[in-house]
């Protein structure tokens, strides 16, 4: 599993028109994932995002979490953080997991950060949409679950 986590102030995500999550201060998390992704690398990625101490305390320093600021969680699946663009210019998406097992790992991955206390968001899976965020800092961290 790959993550895009970025830190905003708001974001929210459209599909035709009509908005299906939206949040204000915390974490617009773009989540890929690969065949060879299971159950226990979904938990570990959503446990390491709940912890993340990426938010600043009354000193400026990054010191504070998701929890800690009662923030909240935006999931957008992306398949494209599979892309393979080493060979020509068109990326190859065959990295990626098949999409009934990629949205099962996606729902599990929601499910996870719901049962870690996060409020969670999220965009509808496969659906063409239109993500608006106000990135905080700005700060964005890339998660891989092989590196975790």
């Amino acid at each position: 599993m790959k993550a895009v986590i970025q830190r905003v102030k708001h974001a929210s995500v459209r599909v035709d028109g009509n908005i299906t999550g939206e949040i204000g201060a915390g974490f617009l998390v773009l989540a890929g994932f690969q065949n060879a992704d299971d159950e226990t690398s979904v938990k570990a990625m959503a446990a390491k995002i709940s912890r993340l101490r990426i938010f600043s305390d009354a000193e400026g320093k990054m010191n504070l979490s998701l929890i800690d600021i009662g923030g909240a969680v935006l999931s957008v699946s992306q398949f494209t953080l599979y892309a393979d663009c080493h060979k020509g210019n068109r990326p190859s998406f065959s990295n990626a997991g098949s999409p009934a097992y990629a949205e099962e790992m996606y729902g599990k991955f929601n499910e996870t950060l719901r049962a870690l206390g996060l409020p969670v968001e999220e965009g509808v899976f496969g659906a063409n949409m239109k993500v608006e965020l106000l990135n905080d800092g700005p700060v964005t961290i890339v998660l891989d679950s092989k590196e975790i």
